[in-house]
């Protein structure tokens, strides 16, 4: 009984070659790195999912750096003021 409903739900998990190439697509879509190449370039799929890796992790270096730098003018002005009001949003 177990064996079945793990090869149902395995099989329920699994996405047709259709689908990744579809995905992938998108992917590249998102990706500057590899939107701005021609098109007749071919991108294995490997380096698209590489690409997004890097991708991800850059934009969490700037949001971490603008957090930062966020932080540091909250702390440059005055806690009460409108400035300050509108930092503090910036954080929600």
């Amino acid at each position: 009984m177990s064996n079945r409903r793990s090869r149902q739900s395995s099989s329920a998990l699994r996405i047709s070659d259709n689908q990744m190439i579809d995905l992938v697509s998108q992917l590249c879509q998102l990706l500057p790195e590899i939107r701005e190449r021609r098109r007749s370039d071919k991108v294995s799929a490997s380096k698209v999912l590489q690409e997004t890796c890097n991708y991800i992790r850059k934009l969490h270096r700037e949001v971490d750096n603008l957090s930062e730098r966020l932080s540091q003018l909250l702390d440059s002005v005055d806690e009460d003021s409108h400035e300050a009001s509108v930092i503090r949003s910036l954080f929600m």
